[in-house]
């Protein structure tokens, strides 16, 4: 056996013999420990000798905290500092302090919210975009993550995930009225490329989830199935019978029960579906002011 073991075998010994001096045990719990110091120094064959040796796992464990403790500290001071620079447009400067502060504390989302910000003020949008997702995955519920997000996405022409995350930044904050503009100039936007509403993004559609899901749920319905195979049916018909009434009436009635099944399965989802294909009314929402 290596000494390695025999010291780590030889700490917790040490450890649990110090449980058994506390007060904190009942006689119960430290007859169960007796038992296990017992077991552990039969199976380790450890002599008084070697159970000097052991290293005191309390004090191994504070140590360890009051080093976590610090190097938050250090990185919240390096994000602070990281602040200042931005406020003097020292943006290089500032994503160093940010990426520096990251290094220390990778689970700290306004770490990468910040950087988004320097990256997105040196023109490297793309960076910016990845640095928003980053900070979303530490804390999906990040409302100035989302807004950076979008306005990252729009100097890339990618409207329709802008107005996604305007829309989610503005659920988040709803008294936050930056993101309410920056919303309906996204939307402005997506109707001047013609990525409004009147026009289906099919590419979104075959990546929506709750499509996905209910695809999914609906192939796997006895009663979606024989609709499904209904409506197969009336294709073929019609095929045969060229533009024939019945197999046009046929081939309407089946798809008539698929959109009802689809409605009574998530008419949430059906009405988003809606709104994509509905053209947009003639009172469309007002000018936007630029992106703040």
């Amino acid at each position: 056996m290596s000494d390695e073991a025999k010291i780590v075998a030889a700490s917790i010994v040490n450890f649990l013999n110090q449980q058994l001096e506390g007060n904190t045990l009942n006689s119960d719990s430290k007859e169960s420990l007796e038992v296990g110091v017992q077991c552990v120094r039969a199976a380790f064959d450890l002599s008084s000798e070697e159970l000097a040796r052991g290293v005191d796992l309390l004090q191994l464990v504070r140590q360890q905290q009051g080093g976590v403790e610090a190097s938050k500290a250090e990185a919240e001071k390096l994000k602070n500092e990281g602040n200042e620079l931005m406020k003097s447009e020292k943006y290089r400067e500032a994503l160093e302090k940010y990426t520096r502060a990251i290094e220390i504390d990778p689970r700290n989302a306004v770490f990468f919210c910040n950087r988004a910000a320097a990256q997105f003020k040196l023109g490297q949008n793309e960076a910016a975009v990845a640095d928003c997702m980053a900070a979303l995955a530490l804390q999906p519920n990040y409302g100035k993550a989302h807004g950076r997000l979008g306005i990252a996405l729009t100097v890339l022409d990618r409207h329709r995930e802008a107005r996604a995350a305007f829309a989610r930044a503005a659920q988040l904050e709803p008294d936050n009225e930056s993101y309410k503009q920056n919303l309906k100039l996204a939307e402005e936007r997506l109707a001047e490329s013609g990525q409004a509403a009147g026009q289906m993004d099919i590419g979104g559609l075959l990546q929506n989830p709750q499509l996905l899901n209910m695809a999914s749920e609906m192939l796997s319905d006895p009663n979606m199935q024989n609709i499904i195979s209904g409506l197969m049916g009336a294709t073929n018909l019609t095929n045969n019978l060229g533009n024939g009434a019945g197999g046009m009436d046929a081939l309407i009635q089946a798809g008539q029960a698929l959109a009802q099944h689809m409605q009574s399965a998530n008419p949430d989802l059906v009405e988003h579906l809606r709104r994509q294909v509905r053209p947009p009314g003639p009172d469309g929402p007002p000018n936007p002011p630029p992106a703040q």
